[in-house]
């Protein structure tokens, strides 16, 4: 795998900033964080991005949302995580298509970035229909700053 664009390793590339807590059992036997951990880390700040773009609420679909999948999910692993550390995600949104959309995001440590994830999101009810336009506005509101 090629090495991200620069700008995916630069925070102020990602108008959402997500900071999270490590945890002693996220390391693995080497004393790093391990796969696991920045998936969930990933996992979490994707969701809360979610509740802030009024797609979910409380956990259940917001009134007159759609139902979507994650249809694809890719961390690149670019330096050892540790512990206690905060980890800070930058996230954003990267193409909008008609049923689906990108989350873009990259966690730092130290003002250095340590991964990268790409997940795609797609729509899959009310089948036939497009993604609500109101939401793809607030989509197109919080995409990255790609150089």
């Amino acid at each position: 795998m090629s090495r991200p664009a620069p700008w995916r390793l630069d925070l102020s590339s990602y108008p959402k900033r997500e900071m999270k807590q490590t945890r002693f059992q996220d390391l693995d036997t080497m004393g790093h964080l391990n796969n696991v951990a920045y998936a969930a880390l990933f996992e979490d700040a994707r969701v809360r991005m979610n509740q802030q773009l009024g797609r979910v609420n409380r956990g259940k679909m917001a009134e007159g949302s759609f139902r979507a999948v994650v249809a694809r999910n890719e961390i690149n692993y670019l330096a050892e995580g540790s512990f206690p550390e905060d980890v800070e995600i930058g996230l954003g949104i990267g193409r909008i298509g008609n049923r689906s959309f990108e989350m873009l995001a990259a966690a730092f440590q130290s003002g250095a970035c340590i991964a990268t994830c790409d997940t795609t999101i797609v729509m899959t009810d009310p089948k036939g229909e497009s993604l609500p336009a109101d939401f793809v506005e607030r989509l197109k509101a919080v995409q990255v700053k790609a150089a």
